[in-house]
């Protein structure tokens, strides 16, 4: 089955939020951790994003998946919000950001395989040629930019974060089809707070501990990537195929270093703008789509006048 869903303005807006709040999450982790465990930054970002949702829920009167989804949602949760986030964190403790980077724009091709044996999303070669040109311009920008590439053990957290988070894109994709949208993002974020509960048991204790700028870390962590950004990408999911989506991710790079020089004024390598310019390439060829061909005008033979009336 090759989808036929598009991406258009509403979709592609949303994504652009989604990327931009889910870019700001790595550096806000990174200012969390040394006044918060790994699982306590986890446990209160997932909480606070379930609070926002609950708010939601309430005020625009949006009911919660059926009961035979629960199971499945739960597990999605889990392994989509508590997994990810939890290893996730704990790898920003021990592996060089450029390693990261990397890892993490192996989750397209990952959803676009999950897709394919999960939903039978079929996709066509020029896609996979695109997403295969964007993770080399991906892997140009890491080291063009000088982030610190290393060979290390928990690189393999990363790698799981890519594998659950594939399975959580197309699995909630496949429920998207009979239950509300912003139900099922929801749900599946109640699930990843309660998954998350053991290892935020000393969260009280460790807030009051900390200043109001690394509380301020968690409040932003939990309102603009968790609540905002989950909310944006599932819109967008919820319009156009998970593995069309999740080509995007490619751009993070890209985005963050165009944040770096328009705020900060950190002007990149000339290298560096190549491998944006061939990300952006790939992501805009894996995500093209054939023209249909023309409509044959079929010949009308004329009718005989010696046929019977």
């Amino acid at each position: 089955m090759e989808t036929a869903q598009r991406l258009d303005g509403r979709a592609l807006f949303a994504i652009a939020i989604a990327l931009l709040t889910w870019s700001s999450a790595y550096a806000a982790i990174a200012y969390a951790l040394p006044a918060f465990t790994p699982g306590e930054v986890a446990f209160a970002r997932l909480l606070i994003g379930s609070l926002c949702f609950a708010v939601l829920l309430w005020v625009k009167r949006v009911r919660l998946p059926a009961l035979r989804d629960w199971p499945q949602l739960a597990l999605l949760g889990v392994l989509g919000l508590t997994v990810y986030h939890l290893c996730l964190n704990y790898a920003e403790t021990r592996i060089a950001s450029g390693t990261a980077s990397i890892l993490i724009s192996l989750v397209p091709a990952a959803t676009a395989a999950v897709s394919a044996l999960w939903i039978g999303e079929r996709l066509a070669a020029r896609t996979w040629f695109g997403l295969a040109v964007a993770l080399l311009g991906t892997v140009l920008v890491v080291f063009a930019s000088g982030q610190r590439v290393e060979v290390d053990p928990h690189a393999l957290l990363v790698l799981v974060c890519v594998a659950v988070s594939a399975i959580f894109f197309v699995g909630q994709k496949a429920l998207f089809a009979r239950s509300s949208m912003v139900g099922v993002t929801a749900f599946a974020m109640f699930a990843g707070a309660l998954g998350a509960l053991p290892f935020g048991w000393h969260l009280p204790q460790a807030l009051a501990a900390a200043s109001w700028a690394h509380i301020g870390a968690l409040l932003w962590l939990g309102i603009a990537p968790t609540f905002v950004g989950y909310l944006a990408w599932n819109l967008a999911v919820n319009r156009a195929s998970a593995s069309q989506v999740s080509s995007f991710i490619y751009l993070s790079p890209p985005i963050a270093l165009l944040i770096g020089w328009l705020w900060l004024h950190e002007v990149p390598d000339a290298l560096v703008l190549v491998g944006g310019a061939i990300t952006i390439g790939g992501v805009v060829l894996a995500n093209a789509r054939r023209r249909p061909a023309p409509p044959v005008a079929s010949a009308v033979l004329p009718v005989s006048s010696c046929e019977q009336p």
